[in-house]
């Protein structure tokens, strides 16, 4: 371990905020409208999401869950994914409605009725 002015002790970048939103941007999982979106798209096109073998890729990207949008090792892995806590919350929050923008706009009280005019012509 270096003792120049660059060495840093274990722990010191636990207040950087621009190295704690870096290392959460990149561990971040899919927000659930994108994984809504890739069902979507592969249901029209009768393709199951599939990937090419990748070296890159963890299990070279053959072992992927749509759900969650995360790749796995083995089936092993994955079939024990399946089975835990955050893969079935990911599910009951996929089976909800997708959020759109007529949804905000009721929500923020900008309705779309018509109103009849205050000063009618007789």
């Amino acid at each position: 371990m270096g003792t120049g002015p660059n060495a840093k002790k274990p722990g010191a970048r636990s207040k950087v905020k621009k190295y704690k939103k870096k290392t959460w941007l990149c561990r971040r999982a899919k927000d659930t409208d994108q994984i809504q979106d890739e069902i979507e798209k592969s249901r029209d096109s009768g393709k199951p999401i599939a990937f090419v073998y990748d070296d890159d890729l963890p299990g070279g990207g053959q072992f992927y869950c749509v759900e969650t949008g995360r790749h796995f090792t083995d089936a092993k892995a994955l079939a024990d994914h399946k089975k835990s806590r955050y893969y079935k919350r990911r599910c009951k929050e996929l089976k909800e409605e997708k959020y759109s923008q007529d949804m905000a706009e009721w929500a923020g009280g900008m309705t779309k009725e018509v109103l009849p005019p205050a000063h009618a012509k007789k």
